[in-house]
This record gives C-alpha cells, sequence and structure tokens, in this order.
C-alpha cells in the first residue's frame, strides 16, 4: 500500500506530518509524494484564518478528484472544528481530532482495516519527507495551549496542553542525528508550556536535549515573551543553543494588546529584549504585527511603529487582521476599514525592512558557522549555496565543491538588502 501526506498550516502539522511518515513505513505502507498513486490519503488541515479554511476544502476537494479511489483520512484544526460539515461535504473516509494526532497511524489502522506487512515494511529512514531538504528538522514536543487570545482558534482547535515525555523527545532527535540531521526545531503550540501536565518545564527540556543529545543545532520554535524564566538566557551559554527567538508580540500599543488579552506589555518586552542581547552577542529577536486589530486608532498605530523602531527586530512576519468566527475578535466593535490596513501594513513593511537592514548590516566583517542547504545554483562555473546564520540570517556563498549538509565557516561581506552574502573562510 502507499500514502499520500499532505499539510497546511504551521510548523507543528509539517513535525506531525514526518511522524506519521515514520509510523506508516513501520506497518509496511510507503508515502508517495504523488496523491494519485496512493491507496490513501492523509491530509493535515488548518483553520488559523478564514482563508485557511478556505484552503483546507480546496485541498480536500483537489484530493478527492485526483484520486477519487483513495481512502481519505483528515486531522487538524478545521477537521477538529468542523468534523461534522468536513464528513458531510466532503464525504472523508476517517477524521481524526487534533486530541488524537499522536495515534493517527494506529487509529487509521485499525478503524479502515488496513492490512500490516511487516515483509515490507521499511526501516524508519529508509523514505523521509526531509529528502528535499535533509539538513533540518522540526520536533513537535507539545501541543495545546492554556491562553485565550481574542483573535486565536488554535488553542480551541488544538485543546488543553499536552506534553510529549523528555525520554521520546531525546529518542526521536537521536534517530534524526543518525539520518544525517544536522538542525532540529524544538515546536509547540504554547512552547513555553511545555511540561505543565508532567513534572518538567522548557528548561528542563532544554537541558535534557543538550545534554541527552549530539545534534550539532539546536533552535527553539515560537515562545510566549512572558514564559522566559529570569535565567533562560543561561541556556545561551552552550553554543549549540542557536541565538534566535520568535517572540510574537502581535502589538505595540498597550491598549490593543489588552483587547487582544495578550499577557505581555511593550515595556516589558523592550526590556525583554534588551536584556537578551546584553547578555548573547549577535542575538536575533524577529516578532509577529497584527495590522489593524478592531478599534486600532492612530496614536495607536503610532505607537506600534515606534516599538518595532524600538526592538529593532531582525525581521517581522506582518498580518492584516481578517475576523476568525469563533473568536471574541470576530465581534469587537469599530473594525478598521480595509484601505487603512492596507496602507498601514505598507508603511510598516517599509520599518521592518529596515530595521532588519540595519541588523543585517552589523553582520558584516564577521565569521560565522552555517549549516548548508541542498539545491544549489550554479553561476560562473560554482555553486551557490544557501544557509542560515546561527542567528537565523539568510545567507549565500559560492564553492567549487558540494557542502551540501555541511556546517562551515562563511566570512560574511556584503548585504543585498534581502540576503547576506559571504565566502567560505580558509580554515
Amino acid at each position: 500500500m502507499r500514502v499520500h501526506l499532505k499539510t497546511l498550516g504551521c510548523r507543528l502539522n509539517e513535525a506531525e506530518l514526518e511522524s506519521w511518515s515514520r509510523d506508516f513505513q513501520r506497518h509496511g505502507i510507503q508515502p508517495d509524494r504523488h496523491p494519485e498513486n496512493a491507496d490513501l490519503l492523509v491530509i493535515n488541515t488548518c483553520a488559523v484564518t478564514e482563508e485557511a479554511v478556505k484552503k483546507s476544502r480546496k485541498l480536500l476537494r483537489r484530493a478527492q478528484r485526483d484520486n477519487p479511489a483513495a481512502r481519505l483520512v483528515i486531522s487538524g484544526c478545521y477537521a477538529s472544528l468542523n468534523p461534522e460539515q468536513a464528513a458531510a461535504d466532503l464525504g472523508v473516509d476517517l477524521i481524526i481530532p487534533n486530541t488524537d494526532k499522536e495515534r493517527l497511524v494506529d487509529i487509521v489502522m485499525e478503524q479502515l482495516q488496513l492490512p500490516t506487512m511487516p515483509a515490507t515494511a521499511m526501516e524508519a529512514d529508509a523514505y523521509s519527507l526531509l529528502s528535499s531538504n535533509r539538513q533540518r528538522a522540526f520536533i513537535k514536543v507539545q501541543d495545546g495551549c492554556r491562553y485565550r487570545c481574542s483573535y486565536c482558534i488554535v488553542t480551541l482547535a488544538r485543546g488543553e496542553e499536552r506534553s510529549k515525555p523528555l525520554p521520546e523527545i531525546v529518542d526521536e532527535i537521536q534517530h534524526l542525528r543518525q539520518q544525517g540531521i544536522q538542525e532540529i526545531v524544538l515546536a509547540g503550540v504554547h512552547l513555553g508550556g511545555y511540561g505543565s501536565d508532567m513534572d518538567a518545564s522548557l528548561m528542563t527540556l532544554v537541558k535534557e536535549v543538550l545534554g541527552q543529545t549530539d545534534m550539532p543545532r539546536i533552535r527553539l520554535g515560537s515562545l510566549e515573551p512572558w514564559d522566559l524564566p529570569e535565567d533562560f538566557w543561561d541556556l545561551f551559554e552552550n553554543p549549540r543553543l542557536m541565538p534566535h527567538l520568535h517572540l510574537p508580540m502581535q502589538s505595540g500599543a498597550d491598549s490593543v494588546l489588552k483587547r487582544m488579552s495578550r499577557r505581555c506589555r511593550s515595556g516589558e518586552f523592550l526590556t525583554l529584549v534588551e536584556k537578551a542581547r546584553s547578555r548573547i552577542a549577535d542575538f536575533n529577536i524577529t516578532s509577529d504585527i497584527i495590522v489593524g486589530f478592531p478599534g486600532e486608532t492612530e496614536e495607536e498605530w503610532q505607537q506600534t511603529l515606534e516599538f518595532v523602531e524600538q526592538a529593532r527586530f531582525g525581521h517581522v512576519h506582518i498580518f492584516a487582521f481578517s475576523p476568525r468566527s469563533g473568536t471574541k475578535a470576530a465581534y469587537l466593535d469599530n473594525p478598521v476599514p480595509r484601505e487603512i490596513k492596507r496602507k498601514r501594513s505598507e508603511q510598516l513593511h517599509q520599518l521592518a525592512e529596515h530595521v532588519g537592514k540595519q541588523r543585517a548590516l552589523l553582520q558584516l566583517g564577521k565569521t560565522v558557522q552555517v549549516l548548508v542547504e541542498g539545491n544549489p545554483e550554479e553561476k560562473d562555473g560554482l555553486l551557490l549555496f544557501t544557509g542560515y546564520t546561527p542567528n537565523y540570517m539568510r545567507i549565500q556563498f559560492p564553492s567549487a565543491e558540494n557542502l551540501e549538509n555541511r556546517i562551515v565557516n562563511i566570512i560574511i561581506d556584503h548585504f543585498d538588502g534581502k540576503t547576506l552574502h559571504g565566502s567560505l573562510a580558509e580554515s
């Protein structure tokens, strides 16, 4: 049998797909990149916005059109929030809610009565969804969230907080290391809440991964700024923990943050940022900002612009507010007109680009370690490779030899406005 796995949405969904791929292989079911070849289609849906819901439904319809004979299984946030609609409108064979994702393959095998074929079972690393980017892997360590930000539907879709046991995480990382993975990203819906359902914490998790695995590079997924304890920065004394964090702020105006039900205020965040940069050299912080949250005044918008300039983010993910049914924010008064949201988005893009450029220029002349990615371009008889610096800045450099999946020293010599460029250090 063959299974085609597809996902929409967050990095967590991607990590789940990789895990399902390994589990199906253990049952002798081979993953296939082409849906028309598969006996089973498994789709991990998204519902973070209304547009994501539309994309999920479109993907399901296309999967059925491409291969109407295949059994169709769906999971993810859209499937969890709208199971009756998905089953009735789209003819799904089996819906696995988010709360059962960890057992998805076992449930599919049992409910659809699929044959286990040990004679054709493969080692879990025989086929990998990471083959197109086999240097880095996302490790799902936690699911669910205790908070209820007024714009977010994902906390409802994902349910209560659940943490993966530390020994399982260590085993998964070590297995990926044996496959040749050089970098892992620890990810969760509420990563900072890791261990809330057992005797552990984010600090415990990171210390265990650093101490019990030999993964060369370790990154942390998105973290809420209020989840970082006082001694958190001590962890970065270990050079294997990369000096970058994505801390979603969503606004720089405290009054807007209050309407969003966010637990961090702008002054607290700026203090946090300065402490990180004073402790760790070249520490890079990226963030999310929502433009045009209901009731956002011109004064509040100016506060956000001032905040972004003060924070000096390396990069900002910018989202124009879109009401999501089922969230408190969808029913707030004083919606911001579309044209104003468009203008503010353009304004923030320009500012974020300027601030990011200033941070990138600070890297010139430095020698950094870069994990080399695959699929290089060719130019003037050389291969042009790309990768990321430890502090998560994109960089490109030439080489006469194939350096894919190696960690090399690169001297940064210029910045073209979007990407750093450099050359191999002689050593």
